[in-house]
């Protein structure tokens, strides 16, 4: 019997997406009413809530510097896997709100933000594998927002934002390079990563780990290309979404 082709192996795929194929995506936004920022992004049925919430004021030793910060927090909610996940900050949690944080800080400009801190919290309503990427690209509609509402209520002249920033995941299973994983492929992947890329297509972050097989130059660069593919998907789509203004929100009570 002949070798099954390359062309007709991503029929292999649980969802039956093509290895350069990713997941439908959608963000909401507004979500919720009581945020800056607020949006519900989807990566197939990966659900993730963004909010970002803006605070005139800096950490301590930023005080009398001129700059803003940018910081995140994440979590995933009882009742988003199969078995229950407690209340509680894991260090799994805390590496990947470091990584969200420094994600959306590389694209916006501190100085331009000013003496302000912004907040952007993840929380995790239902897993099915890239909750962080899902929680980085939705995070930058929702800090985009939450600057835009800024802008609007005449509190910053511009969005200080250099320019967008997304995630994807990447990994090699049954030897094939594939985009954008779901749980049941990332369980048994030989190698996984993730992505965080700008726009413009400079990387920010790059973690690789070689779980069940080592990987060579060639396949690396496959996964590259294949995350920088995805990425700049989904940024035409945060585009798209954010190109009209959020409305205003002065009118809270």
């Amino acid at each position: 019997m002949s070798e099954t082709p390359p062309e007709d192996q991503h029929s292999t795929r649980p969802d039956g997406r093509a290895n350069d194929e990713l997941r439908p995506i959608s963000f909401t936004r507004d979500f919720t009413d009581m945020a800056d920022g607020s949006v519900l992004v989807s990566f197939g049925r990966t659900q993730v809530l963004c909010t970002a919430s803006v605070d005139d004021d800096v950490p301590r030793w930023m005080r009398d510097t001129g700059r803003g910060w940018v910081t995140a927090e994440y979590s995933m909610l009882p009742g988003s896997s199969p078995e229950r996940i407690r209340r509680r900050t894991s260090g799994r949690d805390q590496e990947i709100q470091r990584l969200i944080g420094r994600s959306l800080r590389a694209v916006c400009d501190l100085e331009a933000l000013g003496e302000r801190s912004i907040t952007v919290d993840c929380d995790v309503l239902q897993a099915d594998g890239g909750t962080r990427t899902a929680s980085i690209c939705g995070g930058y509609v929702a800090l985009h927002d939450a600057l835009s509402r800024l802008v609007g209520d005449g509190k910053l002249a511009a969005v200080p934002l250099t320019d967008t920033c997304a995630a994807v995941s990447v990994g090699i299973i049954d030897g094939q390079c594939r985009l954008d994983l779901p749980y049941i492929e990332d369980a048994g992947a030989e190698v996984d990563m993730n992505i965080v890329m700008t726009g413009g297509g400079s990387f920010v972050e790059v973690q690789g780990t070689a779980e069940g097989a080592v990987f060579d130059r060639g396949e690396l660069t496959t996964l590259l290309d294949l995350a920088a593919g995805g990425i700049a998907t989904i940024v035409a789509e945060q585009q798209a979404t954010v190109a009209t203004p959020p409305a205003s929100r002065r009118q809270r009570g």
